[in-house]
Order: structure tokens, then C-alpha cells, then sequence
């Protein structure tokens, strides 16, 4: 492994550094690497090296090259300073992908606290957006933000379908950051349709970082399970980007969004309701769904968008409606081709 320390910002002191491992070699089944950008916390005032380069050497053990950035933090922190940082260095990163072997398209970033905040709005407003996000004890919502950094942004009110997945963490009785950041951005995640996990610990300090010994007070009172959300958002990085395999890496399991109304196309993969409401789909969907309740004895009528959109029929993926009553994989298949040429307007 090396390590590289790159200066972005010699006057605001920002720096990235870049802890970067070997490919190929005895590592021969791993070509190229994903990455984690880390951001720590500490207000806007200051990045604390609790967590830093000891969150860093989780992702390193399980394959990931890890790289973590000190942005604009102090008097040099008014808004849109450290998202610039940001831009900056995910920029930098995803330049340095060939030279580096690195997967450009999979590479998550990590905040926590203030750093947390600017992992969200990395996540949901950045020009260069990372592939997935994980937020420890974030602040999120405008009245808490304004505390901190009174310039910085709400994050709760950009959220939208373009917002990566996220994976959320928190203790319950957090008394800097109150639960309620985490909760209003499960909610908003929720609402766009956007991915997400999210554990919330019954009890622990703020900034408790990996939750060992060796970054805690002695005297610190926290959840012996807290400290699991290292090995959770690993395991979750996984089913977001895939696993290293002899082929590269394997097929995501787990899908960016909860369905694909966002997306350019339509798809079996879009809710029923909202494809109730494209004309063009309707064609498709009518005499489907003709056969469908045919076959179930129901009522033979098509589908009506009015109605689908505020059912839980409406709310379900046409695969699984299809899947639900068996149709065989070349005629869900053949549905979804057709579907995909038809522009999600």
C-alpha cells in the first residue's frame, strides 16, 4: 500500500490523502478497487482525526482504497467552501481512476457530523455526485445547520430521485445532533424513492466514530452495538456496488432506487400506477391486465391511472405484479422490451 498527500487548497490548508493498495500480483482477482472518500466531522471548525485515518483502515481491510479529505474548515468554512473541497477532490479521485485502478462509478463517500452534512449534500446537490453515501450522525435539517455554519444549506429539501443511496447511522439520544436529522432524511430519501438503510443505536455520545476503545472516553456510555455499523455499511457498499469476484466484481444486489419511475425509459421495473398514466404504456397495459384479471376471475376492465396511483396495486413494480401471478420470464421479459422503448415522459 502507498499513501499520497495531495494539497487542493494550500491557503484554507485543504489536503486529501489517499491511502491506495495494490492490484493484481497476489491479488490477482482484484484488477481495479472501489473507493470510500471520508470527511470528518467537527462542526466546520475543525476535521477530527477520530475520524479519519481510523475509519479509513475499516474500508482498507475489506478492499477498498480509502482516501480522506480536510476541507475548508474555521474562518475559511462559509458556504459554498466546503462543497467546493468536495467537488475538488472527487474530481481529483475520479481522474486519477486509471492511473489509481479504481472503479469510478463506484466509489461511496463517508461523513459524519458537519463532514456528515457535506456527505449529504455531496450526495444530493454536487456536480460530482458520489455512488453512494454514508451518514453518521448527520446534520441535515436547516435549524440544526445554521448552528454550525450558519452559510451551509438545507439538505432535507434537495433531496430528490438523482440523490444516491444512502446509509444512515445514529443514537438515539444524541444531544449535539438530534435524532431528528436522521429521521427527516430517511423520510426524504424515503419520498424520492432513493435506496436507503438506516440503524439508529439506542444510546450513545455524539461523534462516537467506529465506537472502539481506542477512539472513545473510558468513561463513555454507548451501545455495545454500535460500533456494527462498520461492518453493516460494508456489507451494504457491497450490494450497492458488488462484490470483488474472479470476473471483477459482481452484479449489485440491491438496486439505486426502489423503482424506476425516475428513470430516462420506462420498464417492468416502474410502478403500475405511474405507468397507468403514460399513454403510451396504457396500450400495453390494458389488454395485460385484461388477461390478468381474466384469469383471476375479476372484473375485465384496463387500468386506470387516477385510481392505480392511490392503491397499493398502484404502488407495486409491474414485475412483481407480473411475478405474482406467475407469468413466465419470456413474457415479463418480452413486456419489458417493449416498455423500454417508450420515453418516461
Amino acid at each position: 500500500m502507498r499513501q499520497e498527500k495531495i494539497v487542493l487548497n494550500k491557503e484554507r490548508n485543504v489536503t486529501l490523502t489517499c491511502y491506495l493498495q495494490e492490484t493484481g500480483g497476489e491479488f490477482r482477482y482484484v484488477t481495479r478497487r472501489p473507493a470510500v472518500l471520508i470527511l470528518p466531522g467537527g462542526g466546520y471548525q475543525f476535521c477530527s482525526d477520530r475520524e479519519a485515518e481510523p475509519v479509513a483502515f475499516s474500508y482498507l481491510k475489506s478492499g477498498y482504497d480509502a482516501m480522506i479529505l480536510r476541507y475548508s474548515v474555521g474562518e475559511d468554512s462559509a458556504w459554498p467552501g466546503p462543497l467546493n473541497d468536495y467537488e475538488q477532490a472527487m474530481h481529483y479521485i475520479r481522474s486519477k481512476a486509471g492511473d489509481w485502478n479504481l472503479y469510478p462509478d463506484k466509489i461511496a463517500v463517508i461523513g459524519f457530523s458537519a463532514g456528515g452534512h457535506l456527505a449529504a449534500c455531496a450526495a444530493s446537490m454536487s456536480e460530482n455526485r458520489p455512488n453512494a453515501a454514508i451518514l453518521g450522525y448527520a446534520v441535515t435539517a436547516g435549524s440544526f445547520i445554521r448552528e454550525c455554519c450558519p452559510s451551509a444549506p438545507d439538505v432535507i429539501s434537495r433531496v430528490d430521485e438523482k440523490t444516491c443511496p444512502c446509509f444512515l447511522f445514529a443514537t438515539r439520544n444524541d444531544s449535539v445532533v438530534p435524532i431528528q436529522n436522521t429521521i427527516q432524511m430517511m423520510d426524504a430519501l424515503d419520498k424520492a424513492g432513493v435506496s436507503f438503510e438506516s440503524h439508529i443505536y439506542a444510546y450513545g455520545p455524539h461523534g462516537f466514530s467506529t465506537a472502539d476503545s481506542s477512539v472513545q472516553s473510558p468513561d463513555s456510555v454507548i451501545c455495545s452495538r454500535a460500533g456494527n455499523w462498520v461492518g453493516d455499511s460494508i456489507a451494504w457498499l457491497k450490494d450497492i456496488f458488488g462484490d470483488f469476484s474472479s470476473d471483477g466484481m459482481t452484479q449489485p444486489r440491491c438496486e439505486a432506487h426502489v423503482n424506476a419511475d425516475g428513470e430516462a425509459f420506462l420498464s417492468v421495473s416502474c410502478t403500475i400506477g405511474h405507468l397507468a398514466g403514460n399513454p403510451e404504456a396504457r396500450k400495453i397495459l390494458t389488454p395485460l391486465f385484461v388477461q390478468m384479471k381474466s384469469a383471476q376471475g375479476g372484473a375485465v376492465s384496463g387500468p386506470d391511472a387516477a385510481d392505480l396511483n392511490h392503491s397499493p396495486a398502484g404502488r407495486m413494480k409491474l414485475r412483481d405484479a407480473l411475478a405474482y401471478v406467475h407469468a413466465a420470464p419470456e413474457v415479463i421479459e418480452s413486456i419489458d422490451g417493449r416498455l423500454k422503448k417508450i420515453p418516461n415522459v
